[in-house]
């Protein structure tokens, strides 16, 4: 979009969770092949908004994250199919290719850990972001967002780099939008808030395309002249360090803030000594003296 003070894009990244130790992926193996369907239109969808409009699409899983557009890596042959435009023809072959040789990744290493690496994802796509900023011209202006849709569970091991990224986020003007298959999510419920985006937990997984059209495809200028869900009750409690639980009252390291559940004399993230807490002393209130009024 043109104006008087230059060009204004507006980059979307979607980060796809593909984890296969889903609980909705391991019910229901074709739920991931839907929601690959569905992200490419919604992706398409954005594209077809503006010309000055900007895509990029990463896979997460428990081994890394990826991105599967734009892929430097590769060089696509395109040809025009069924009339379709050859830009939106070059998104979906190259996520299609990417995802399969994401799976393969997958498949031949041993899986170590079961969680995804959303943290690790979100680092890469705001690093890409600062690097297409420095890249711009003076007369271009970048809007940009993160979307993450995935279905698995809350991640409190990772709750320190979530910390980091939301507030990076936020300072960079980056606006993270979160979209659940399948749990609540305490910690991305806390990115959204802190960065003005949407969150939402579908209640039905054969709807997603219409869900992600309608809440994430607007820009965030225009979402407060559409009737959206509600925002939801965010939950700011912490996660300690010790057993990567919620507590609402714990102990803070005076040093590397890592936060614990129970009193500890050394801290375990950088092993700090510290001297065994005593109670605190409390001091006795002296007693006023009652004097007898004559009258």
């Amino acid at each position: 979009m043109a104006n008087n003070s230059g060009v204004e894009k507006s980059l979307l990244i979607v980060v796809l969770d593909v984890n296969p130790d889903q609980r909705i992926v391991k019910q229901e193996p074709k739920i991931l092949t839907q929601c690959v369907d569905s992200v490419i239109v919604f992706s398409n969808a954005h594209l077809m908004q503006s010309s000055c409009n900007e895509l990029a699409v990463m896979a997460c899983h428990s081994q890394g994250a990826k991105f599967l557009y734009p892929n430097a890596d590769k060089t696509i042959q395109i040809r025009q199919f069924d009339g379709q435009f050859e830009k939106l023809t070059l998104v979906e072959k190259t996520v299609r290719q990417g995802l399969q040789d994401v799976i393969n990744e997958i498949i031949n290493k041993p899986n170590i850990n079961s969680e995804s690496l959303i943290s690790g994802a979100l680092s890469m796509a705001l690093c890409y972001i600062a690097r297409l900023k420095r890249e711009q011209s003076s007369e271009e202006k970048l809007h940009s967002r993160i979307l993450i849709v995935t279905g698995s569970c809350d991640s409190a091991t990772q709750y320190m780099n979530y910390m980091n990224i939301f507030f990076t986020a936020q300072k960079m003007h980056v606006i993270i939008d979160v979209c659940s298959m399948d749990q609540e999510l305490t910690l991305l419920k806390q990115a959204c808030d802190i960065t003005g985006g949407n969150y939402l937990k579908i209640p039905k997984q054969d709807g997603l395309l219409q869900y992600l059209l309608w809440v994430y495809l607007p820009d965030p200028i225009i979402r407060t002249k559409l009737v959206l869900p509600p925002p939801v009750k965010v939950d700011y409690r912490a996660a300690c360090f010790c057993h990567h639980e919620l507590i609402e009252i714990g102990y803070v390291c005076s040093v590397c803030l890592s936060i614990f559940c129970k009193f500890s004399p050394i801290c375990t993230t950088c092993h700090t000594l510290f001297k065994n807490s005593t109670p605190m002393p409390i001091k006795m209130k002296k007693k006023k003296k009652v004097t007898d009024i004559v009258v």
